[in-house]
């Protein structure tokens, strides 16, 4: 929380995000909660002010302490489900996805931001980064090593892209409407959540532009994807 307060170039990007998730929740039907999974340190509630922030842990600031692997939510009582940088650090995304079907109205969304193996990222993601990375793991699952350490980053690519067949029939009425990678360099620019930054916050357009330039090249240059899932009817 205090480098997110501090570096404003990643606070840039964490509310480019949520300025996403809280476009995209306009769309959702008008009944229900939106309730971000894994809030942590981050600040949805000041774009989403009546959402609901979960986390396992009972950090400061977090409404509800929620495991997402048991959603303590009725039948269809949700309208959106946000999440930013949690999917990989589900040690079972099987569960989860038949909760957020289970809990999603007809129409809600499930909204997602996570790593993406890119040309850039998947070797700083394999290779220089703290957090497992295996994208020929055979299976979803993986041993949980703690809420904060376990991972696998390569999930939202393995589920929403190599897997997505299986994905499908595990959960037939979640559909999903976007797969878009985002953020080629920037996040690496702002050094994540380390204390350093490349980049101060009045020189943030270069990057910006940058990324853009890179995603017209190719949408695999990203390094972070989006990813939306609707619940049919």
């Amino acid at each position: 929380r205090e480098l997110l307060r501090r570096k404003s170039f990643l606070r840039t990007i964490y509310e480019g995000i949520y300025a996403r998730f809280a476009e995209e929740a306009r769309r959702c039907p008008a009944g229900g909660r939106i309730v971000e999974i894994g809030s942590g340190a981050g600040f949805l509630k000041e774009l989403i002010p009546e959402a609901l922030t979960t986390d396992v842990l009972p950090y400061a600031g977090v409404d509800q302490v929620v495991d997402a692997a048991r959603l303590p939510f009725p039948d269809e009582s949700l309208r959106a489900i946000c999440m930013l940088n949690v999917f990989h650090h589900l040690p079972d995304v099987s569960r989860f996805l038949l909760e957020a079907q289970r809990c999603l109205a007809p129409g809600g969304r499930l909204l997602l931001a996570d790593q993406h193996p890119g040309l850039i990222g998947a070797s700083i993601f394999k290779y220089f980064h703290h957090e497992p990375f295996d994208m020929d793991a055979v299976d979803w699952s993986f041993e949980s090593t703690g809420p904060l350490s376990g991972a696998n980053g390569a999930l939202a690519w393995i589920v929403f892209r190599r897997d997505l067949s299986k994905m499908q029939a595990l959960t037939p009425k979640l559909k999903l409407e976007r797969y878009a990678p985002i953020l080629p360099l920037s996040y690496w620019l702002a050094g994540g959540l380390k204390p350093w930054s490349l980049v101060p916050g009045w020189a943030g357009a270069l990057p910006r532009l940058l990324d853009r330039l890179l995603l017209a090249l190719s949408p695999n240059f990203g390094s972070f994807v989006e990813i939306e899932l609707v619940k049919s009817p």
